[in-house]
């Protein structure tokens, strides 16, 4: 390998190539290669770098560079394991990385190798052009984020916390891209996320042989409370950063359109309003209520055999400041009190956000991009943010990607064909490498 190997970060989108030649499909992960890969770049700087596993096979880096000491050292973060193709029919192999019609191709070019990418080619400018940031700047490179993350930030938080002491903020993913409005865009930033409340329902009965039917029982109780969550809705609640966002919303579009939307933050209206959107409500709707998505179902394990007891498992998600019980309650609300609900796992996240690098974020963007009208975003899933988040870290959804108006990001991520156009790549290196530079200016 060339001892110059440093320089892709001259080009971020063959530093990205190179990512996605890794095949870390998660699972099983096998990040090890790609993660060694990186280490590699990191040491042609002569940067070193920290390697921590769980599993050698599932290893993270963690790699430092020092600043002046004038403000607390800043975390960059992103994942390499990616999702399955499995089923999915792809214009160009997904793990070529190819470059066609100005897009890298490949699974992992959104999600987040190409936000991985952006962080390493702007982590190594500031080494070989000799930026002295006002405070360290720590590139985490992780495993595991899309299987929940216990061997990646989850392992690492927990184990390792002192590789990111004094840490306040912290950029990853889900963020930073143009969101384009009729002829107007924003630039939705990530500041907080839904919590993981995964949920168990019991429905218990009389059971026996199929050929004896019952009524009433285990799956007609089943019955009553999937119908009950299919056509009912769980309270409606007015987190802050909803409220910031619908705003930021309804003020890029003004007008009428944008009057309406400002409705949302009514809970009066809040349901009439997305229901009146249509399909572009479903986007809102789980951003003003804790929901519940039945998902696994346990019967029977015979044809022949009625069951006495059904297990409905439920992936449950809550809005920021909310506990499990309080969405175990909504749902006995909802459906009645003659289901019994036991809590399977629960990762909590934050419930305030920490404002205080805004600024610099959105002024960074209006060097790039005059037009640029940062608005702050809830995540409907999760991210590895919330385990940073109990270390007292504030994370921003920074990946910047400035998109043309008719790619559509959202559904791209995940999806057959996964690609990022090669200038958003450029974009967001070189959005990164210079917020580095504006680290711990005042807000």
């Amino acid at each position: 390998m060339s001892e110059k190997l440093y320089l892709l970060y001259e080009t971020p989108e063959k530093l990205l190539q190179k990512l996605i030649q890794f095949n870390t499909t998660n699972p099983p992960g096998n990040e090890r290669d790609c993660i060694f890969f990186i280490k590699e770049i990191l040491s042609s700087a002569g940067i070193p770098s920290g390697i921590y596993a769980k599993d050698p096979a599932r290893p993270n880096l963690v790699a430092r560079i020092k600043g002046e000491g004038k403000a607390p050292p800043f975390l960059m973060y992103g994942h390499v394991d990616v999702v399955t193709t499995e089923g999915q029919d792809w214009t160009h192999p997904p793990f070529e990385g190819r470059i066609v019609d100005g897009f890298v191709w490949g699974r992992g070019a959104l999600d987040m190798k190409g936000g991985v990418a952006m962080m390493i080619s702007a982590f190594l400018r500031a080494k070989v052009e000799g930026l002295k940031p006002a405070g360290d700047v720590i590139l985490a490179v992780l495993s595991d984020e899309e299987a929940g993350g216990d061997y990646g930030a989850k392992f690492l938080t927990e184990e390792h916390p002192e590789l990111f002491s004094g840490v306040r903020y912290a950029i990853g993913e889900f963020g930073g891209f143009t969101l384009h409005l009729g002829k107007k865009w924003i630039y939705p930033i990530q500041v907080s996320e839904k919590q993981i409340c995964w949920l168990r329902a019991i429905f218990r009965g009389e059971g026996g042989h199929g050929s004896m039917p019952v009524r009433g029982q285990a799956m007609a109780r089943l019955a009553r409370f999937l119908l009950s969550l299919d056509r009912k809705h769980t309270p409606v609640h007015i987190t802050p950063v909803a409220r910031a966002m619908v705003k930021g919303f309804a003020s890029s579009l003004g007008g009428l359109k944008g009057a309406i939307l400002r409705l949302m933050s009514c809970p009066a209206f809040t349901n009439k309003i997305i229901s009146l959107l249509g399909d572009k409500g479903r986007i809102f709707y789980p951003i003003f209520h804790n929901t519940a998505s039945p998902t696994i179902l346990h019967g029977s394990s015979k044809i022949n055999v009625i069951p006495g007891k059904v297990i409905l498992e439920l992936d449950g998600r809550l809005l920021p400041g909310f506990s499990p019980q309080d969405l175990i309650k909504e749902l006995k609300d909802l459906a009645g009190e003659d289901v019994e609900i036991e809590l399977v796992r629960f990762d909590p996240g934050p419930s305030e956000v920490d404002l205080g690098l805004w600024n610099t974020l959105e002024d960074t963007l209006r060097e790039m991009d005059p037009e640029a009208k940062a608005v702050q975003f809830i995540t409907t899933g999760v991210t590895d943010a919330r385990f940073f988040a109990r270390l007292g870290i504030q994370t921003y959804g920074f990946t910047p990607m400035k998109l043309p108006p008719d790619f559509n990001f959202v559904n791209t991520i995940h999806g057959p064909n996964e690609r990022i156009p090669v200038e958003a790549v450029y974009f967001g290196a070189e959005t990164i490498f210079r917020l580095l530079g504006k680290l711990g200016q005042a807000n």
